[in-house]
Formats: C-alpha cells, sequence, structure tokens
C-alpha cells in the first residue's frame, strides 16, 4: 500500500506568494496558483484551506537567504510566517533555502519561450515549484539502507526547526 504524502511549498514576495503542491506520492511538484501577499494572517488562512483542499502533510516555506547565507528582514518575514503556520496549522512546516529559485523559474520559463507577460503572471507559481522539487529531491535521498525513508530530518537546504543550515 501506498502512503500519500502532499507537500505545498511556498515562494513569498513582497506582494505575491507562488504556491506548488506534490504529487500524491510526495516526488514530483507542480505549480498550484498565486496568492497576495498581503497580511499574514489572510494569507496563513489560504494556506490552511490549501493544505486541507490537498490534503497536505508538510508545507514548506521558501526562506530567501541573502547570497552569504545571512537572513535578512524578507528572510525574517519568512520565519514568522513559519512559525505562525505551524501554530495554526499543526502540521510541520520546513524552512527551506530558496536562493536563486525565482532566477531558475525565469530561466525556465525564457527556455519555454514564454511571453513576457505569461512570464510575469506564472513565475512565482513556477518559483514555488523550484523550492518544492529541491526539497523533494532532498527528501528523496535520505533513505536509510533498507530502502525505508528516513526521517524528515532537515537537510543542508533548509530546517524544520526554524532556522537553516546557513544560520550555524
Amino acid at each position: 500500500m501506498t502512503t500519500v504524502s502532499r507537500v505545498l511549498a511556498l515562494d513569498l514576495g513582497r506582494r505575491r506568494v507562488g504556491v506548488a503542491v506534490s504529487d500524491p506520492l510526495g516526488q514530483t511538484a507542480q505549480p498550484l496558483t498565486v496568492l497576495d501577499a498581503g497580511d499574514d494572517q489572510r494569507l496563513a488562512g489560504e494556506v490552511a484551506h490549501l493544505c486541507r483542499q490537498y490534503e497536505v502533510d508538510t508545507l514548506v516555506v521558501g526562506l530567501p537567504l541573502n547570497m552569504d547565507g545571512t537572513a535578512g528582514p524578507e528572510a525574517q518575514r519568512a520565519r514568522r510566517l513559519a512559525q505562525r503556520l505551524r501554530e495554526q496549522l499543526g502540521l510541520p512546516v520546513v524552512e527551506w533555502d530558496e536562493r536563486l529559485s525565482t532566477a531558475a523559474a525565469e530561466r525556465m520559463l525564457v527556455a519555454a519561450d514564454l511571453s513576457r507577460a505569461r512570464r510575469r503572471r506564472v513565475r512565482d507559481k513556477v518559483a514555488a515549484a523550484v523550492i518544492l522539487q529541491s526539497y523533494l529531491d532532498s527528501r528523496a535521498r535520505r533513505v536509510t539502507r533498507d530502502g525505508a525513508p528516513a526521517e524528515d530530518a532537515p537537510a543542508a537546504g533548509g530546517s524544520a526547526a526554524g532556522g537553516s543550515a546557513g544560520d550555524a
């Protein structure tokens, strides 16, 4: 019997929040939607609705660290939202290093020959899918010798406890 293990990821921006969801097996990421960033309370309510709708068991919040690994104001905002979501949803919330995810999404969209207007509409949710796929790939690599999934402990890209690998 296969276990359903959906994961939802957020790419937080000042104006928009990209959202991606994994397939039911928790192996591949698909861009889902873009939400207005607005205030954190409303955003948390919208994310809670999506988590229930897609039967999510883990939430990944992109952590926008500076290129030197330090946490600036946007990373602090992401951490505050992650903590609010932990408390409100009662789900594991993983903070995942999202450096260069938007640039990677933009490169993919340019390579797909999307118009500038179309890229602008989908960039944030594609960036969320890039973040989510990075997390899913890392999680898939952490398996025990007998093939059973390893505990969902943080990998090099992020942290379940509120920090990240770059904050040590």
